[in-house]
């Protein structure tokens, strides 16, 4: 699983493992959980890059908007049968 780094701003760095990702609609998302350990549970979060185009780093925010996380956590739910999103 592929740890990353998010630098939030004036708070302390969090790491969070990556367990999927796609793009819908020309927009990228990725689906994260705070838990490295498969047997633990920990929570899942979609992400939303927002990053300009020649940017050096990536940018994420969290998906808030109810209609958006729906369509996205649909989609990874059937990419992953076994995290449940809803």
């Amino acid at each position: 699983m592929e740890k990353i780094t998010f630098m939030p701003d004036g708070d302390e760095a969090v790491d969070f493992y990556v367990l999927e990702q796609t793009t819908i609609g020309g927009v990228n998302y990725i689906l994260v959980t705070d838990s490295e350990d498969d047997d633990e549970d920990g929570q899942a979060y979609i992400l939303k890059d927002i990053s300009e185009a020649d940017g050096e780093e990536r940018v994420y925010v969290m998906v808030e908007d109810d209609a958006e996380f729906d369509a996205v956590a649909g989609v990874f739910d059937n990419m992953l049968d076994d995290i449940d999103l809803m």
